[in-house]
């Protein structure tokens, strides 16, 4: 497994768990790993959301939904509909990078074994 997929499931299990701390020197890691370019800050916008909307339990965010859903169906569908968007020519690279962190993210959810 790539590093950068294994930290995002460290930084899953770290927001499962609720504990913000560990999960912002994951958040950290995650964002350093993926560089300073548009790609980078693509994919830092999205972590980035993850961890405020999973913090504030945000009701209208698709990953608070999914946490307190424990779809696993519905987070396949939202995996494939993610690889179809990254698949598209016209996307740029800061887009490219916003939908890798939700793959990423929705792989990291669909390979845990129990959900907390």
């Amino acid at each position: 497994m790539p590093a950068r997929e294994m930290r995002m499931e460290m930084f899953l299990r770290a927001l499962l768990r609720r504990d913000f701390s560990r999960a912002k020197g994951h958040l950290e890691k995650l964002a350093k790993m993926a560089g300073g370019g548009e790609w980078g800050r693509g994919y830092g916008k999205a972590i980035n959301g993850f961890m405020s909307a999973i913090r504030e339990n945000d009701p209208d965010s698709l990953v608070v939904q999914l946490m307190k859903e424990h779809n696993m169906e519905k987070a396949e569908e939202l995996l494939e509909h993610f690889r179809g968007i990254l698949n598209h020519e016209f996307r740029d690279e800061y887009e490219k990078g916003y939908y890798t962190a939700w793959v990423e993210f929705l792989q990291a959810y669909l390979s845990q074994k129990t959900l907390v």
